[in-house]
């Protein structure tokens, strides 16, 4: 499964940007084409002129090696960091730090990973993971989650942002692991112990912005251009003039990730937002340069996509360019809408529609083209040939708990009973399932939004909040308004940790026991039956309103199949119980009937 290898081990990678510790000295690369001189200053030293080429490079080497502080001098005396930094000590405003890449000595020499369809992802976050929210305590937590049946972690992004605490949204040195969560010796530490313990390790990377606050480059590169827009405003260089060294910095960060520090895989936020009229685009030319940079390990990269481009996927790696898997929001909406009947926002165009329940669980995307009256727009592509293990699904998520106005997470919302049926649908899906840091013993915590920034840019992100949520009958008035969590507020981000504590307790034990059976069961029973599956798509009936038949061929012949009634009605008209049945909860009756929040899971053939 992931035994030693022969395979060579993966070089360095090696980067045209920033400090490179070369035998005793340190090479020092800038490309800042838009000034037409470049200082470095070295901490105690006198800033010395850097040698500038046509194409807008500006070079120096002094003697020296892992440690030196460093900065760049503007022509206008800005000194600024490294935007290849590789560790920022003291946040985005202070100078960069030299790292020896090859100075930390690595345990997982036989490690190549471990495929696809074992995947079970658990999304989390450094900061409010463990009490003190760095990568070094969170590797005592790696046994926890091991056990529980995870075989993945998913760190959300960890690029360098302004102040202590943030999402990681807001990155803006995409080399830098925030010094908030220690070290990049720190994080290393972190992916070997995981490896260790059989876990790969995935990382969030934000390719398609950068926050609002300590991004330097559009002072000296062409990193914006105007002629596409986004929702963060004018949109990242992929193909305009001088595009071409912002598109190696993107691709070799990607690589850097993946080499330097040993990550599994990627997932790419938003990619929507990465507009690019050039052949081949950025994500294309970025998926083919990592899988080509890692020879003998198996690296899976995850793409979150509002258009739901279904050419974009292939989790067997044949198609050039493609991706492993995509997130399935429709999945999490229409279990969400099931269990909560909430039908705001983006919720209306999926609460009530058992139909969408069954098409997203047995082809991937519910809608594959149709036009979303929420949405206004026609959304996706035809994703019915291609095998579940495209698609990652999830009841709960960052996005899907903290863009809620409280951060209130599902336990909160919906019936224990209701959710238990839930759990068992996705974690035994023949998708992908991830699920986000505590929900495996039902924490009561919630997951609000929260930001490190101050002054005028905070009160902005307040105010930003705060209008979101007008449109909300319930957060209309003031006093209602205000108990939606300052996201700039110590308070918020420390209210998002996770309470350990609860583990020991009830009812948080028996859900915790309740998982770790659902995903010992799923590498027992689902695992083995998806590494041959045919891409043939599922089917699917509508027996009543929230009740669904789905079934899937998988490997020999075999076909797996789910009864199930995510409804507080009973429900009848099910056919009879198929084969061999893996798996039950709630009241499964006789005779094709299954009452309230039921799921049956089976085998045939």
């Amino acid at each position: 499964m992931h035994s030693p290898s022969a395979s060579p081990p993966v070089p360095l990678a090696q980067m045209q940007f920033g400090a490179t510790c070369r035998e005793g000295t340190v090479e020092f690369r800038l490309w800042a084409p838009r000034a037409r001189q470049v200082r470095l200053a070295v901490e105690e030293m006198s800033p010395v002129e850097m040698q500038r080429d046509d194409d807008g490079w500006h070079t120096a080497r002094l003697p020296g090696g892992a440690g030196l502080r460093y900065s760049f001098v503007l022509p206008d005396g800005l000194q600024v960091p490294d935007p290849a930094s590789r560790f920022q000590p003291d946040d985005v405003f202070g100078a960069s730090e030299v790292i020896d890449p090859a100075a930390y000595a690595w345990t997982d020499a036989s490690w190549r990973g471990r495929p696809w369809e074992e995947a079970v992802i658990y999304e989390l976050h450094v900061g409010t993971f463990t009490p003190g929210g760095t990568f070094r305590e969170a590797i005592d937590k790696l046994p926890h989650l091991a056990d529980l049946g995870v075989t993945a972690v998913q760190i959300m992004p960890i690029a360098d942002f302004p102040g202590r605490r943030n999402w990681g949204y807001d990155g803006v040195l995409l080399f830098a692991p925030d010094s908030a969560y220690g070290r990049p010796e720190d994080l290393k530490a972190f992916i070997d112990a995981a490896h260790r313990l059989g876990l790969m390790v995935f990382l969030d990377v934000v390719y398609n912005h950068l926050g609002p606050e300590g991004n330097f480059l559009p002072l000296y590169a062409p990193l914006f251009t105007e002629r596409h827009q986004t929702p963060w405003g004018a949109a990242i260089n992929f193909d305009g003039e001088g595009s071409y060294w912002i598109r190696q910095l993107v691709i070799q960060n990607a690589l850097y990730w993946v080499q330097e520090y040993h990550f599994d895989g990627l997932r790419l936020d938003a990619v929507h937002g990465i507009l690019d009229d050039s052949s081949p685009q950025i994500l294309t030319e970025l998926a083919d340069r990592v899988r080509q940079s890692v020879p003998g390990r198996q690296v899976h990269l995850i793409l979150e996509n509002e258009e739901n481009e279904a050419s974009r996927l292939d989790p067997r790696g044949v198609t050039e360019g493609a991706y492993t898997a995509q997130w399935n929001d429709d999945v999490h909406h229409v279990l969400h809408t099931a269990l909560t009947g909430e039908g705001q926002g983006y919720y209306a165009d999926y609460v009530g529609r058992t139909d969408l329940l069954g098409r997203s669980l047995a082809e991937g995307f519910a809608f594959q083209g149709e036009a979303m009256p929420y949405r206004g727009s026609a959304r996706g592509e035809s994703s019915a040939e291609l095998p579940p293990t495209a698609f990652v699904a999830f009841l709960q998520n960052h996005d899907q708990i903290g863009n809620r106005a409280i951060g209130d997470r599902i336990a909160a919302l919906a019936p224990p009973e209701a959710v238990r049926a839930a759990a068992c649908l996705y974690l035994l899906s023949p998708q992908i399932p991830m699920l986000f840091m505590g929900e495996e013993w039902g924490t009561a915590r919630c997951f609000p939004f929260f930001v490190g920034f101050e002054g005028d840019l905070a009160d902005k992100v307040r105010e930003g909040r705060y209008r979101e949520f007008e449109r909300f009958p319930e957060f209309r008035d003031p006093e209602s308004r205000n108990a939606i969590p300052d996201p700039a507020a110590e308070a918020t981000f420390l209210a998002a940790k996770l309470d350990w504590s609860e583990v020991e307790r009830e009812p948080h034990r028996d859900w915790l026991a309740f998982y770790r059976r659902l995903l010992h069961l799923r590498q027992a029973e689902i695992v083995p039956r998806l590494a041959a599956a045919g891409s043939a798509p599922g089917s699917y009936t509508v027996i009543a309103t929230g009740a669904v038949v789905v079934t899937w061929s998988l490997a020999d012949g075999e076909e797996l199949i789910l009864h199930a009634n995510l409804s507080p009605q009973p429900a009848t008209g099910f056919p009879p119980a198929p084969g061999r049945i893996v798996f039950e909860v709630g009241p499964v009756g006789e005779n094709g009937a299954m009452g309230p929040w039921s799921v049956r899971w089976a085998v045939a053939g």
